[in-house]
């Protein structure tokens, strides 16, 4: 730790005129952990005693510690601190293929969880009536759920459904999906939409990131072989343990 604070000296890092000192600490860190000098799951200090160390405000420090986060060099733990995370831990799922979150991270050997928010019938929102073709004296089942893998929190999940195609919200244990295929009623296609945003509060709270992180929101409408629309689900991801790919072809 002794070693660490003196590289953390604001002297070690910080020259006028290239960049505002929370980028330049961001940068420092990074080829720290990038040289070698701090190794896969080594923990930071504290915001307070790195910001005595550079002799920067917590401000700053926290910012670049968000920067950091944000880059996937960071991962910040409820309770524990800040580590540099282990090399291989991001998460990748293909936009092109229709699979749950329980599967994917199931063909990684990732130990998926969740715990829920939320789950019940409901009138259905403007939006998810026009989404899903209701009419207002439907009713929409409604599953709210923070989704972890290896018990580090990784995603929310916002989804409704009609309550003919989903009547038992409360049936649903870990993988949506394997419900509704189970009763025939699974989507065969699906269209989404990527948005990156920052995260609000209670959002960062529940997915332990900083206020402001940048987060992926992915909205996804999923349909029967039929045509019907059978599925509206808003994500919420981590941009550093997640990354969605997407294969481009030739036509």
């Amino acid at each position: 730790m002794a070693e660490l604070a003196t590289r953390l000296d604001q002297r070690e890092w910080y020259r006028d005129g290239r960049g505002p000192r929370y980028k330049q600490l961001c940068r420092h860190i990074s080829a720290l952990v990038t040289s070698g000098a701090l190794a896969a799951e080594d923990q930071l200090p504290s915001e307070r005693e790195i910001a005595e160390i550079a002799d920067v405000s917590r401000v700053t420090v926290r910012k670049a510690i968000a920067e950091l986060v944000a880059d996937g060099m960071i991962v910040q733990r409820q309770g524990a601190g800040s580590f540099v995370r282990t090399v291989g831990e991001r998460t990748e799922q293909s936009l092109s293929s229709l699979v749950s979150f329980t599967e994917n991270l199931q063909a990684r050997g990732i130990a998926s969880s969740s715990r829920l928010l939320l789950n019940g019938l409901f009138r259905p929102t403007p939006n998810e009536a026009m989404v899903l073709g209701l009419s207002p004296h439907h009713q929409v089942a409604r599953i709210h759920r923070l989704r972890s893998g290896d018990a580090v929190p990784m995603a929310l999940e916002y989804s409704s459904l009609p309550e003919d195609i989903l009547p038992r919200p409360d049936k649903v244990d870990v993988s949506l999906y394997e419900l509704l295929r189970a009763r025939n009623s699974a989507p065969s296609r699906a269209i989404q939409r990527v948005t990156a945003i920052n995260a609000t509060a209670p959002v960062a709270e529940l997915l332990e990131l900083p206020e402001g992180a940048a987060i992926l929101q992915i909205e996804r409408t999923g349909y029967l072989q039929s045509g019907r629309p059978i599925e509206f689900t808003s994500g919420l991801y981590r941009s550093d343990v997640y990354d969605f790919v997407s294969e481009l072809r030739l036509d």
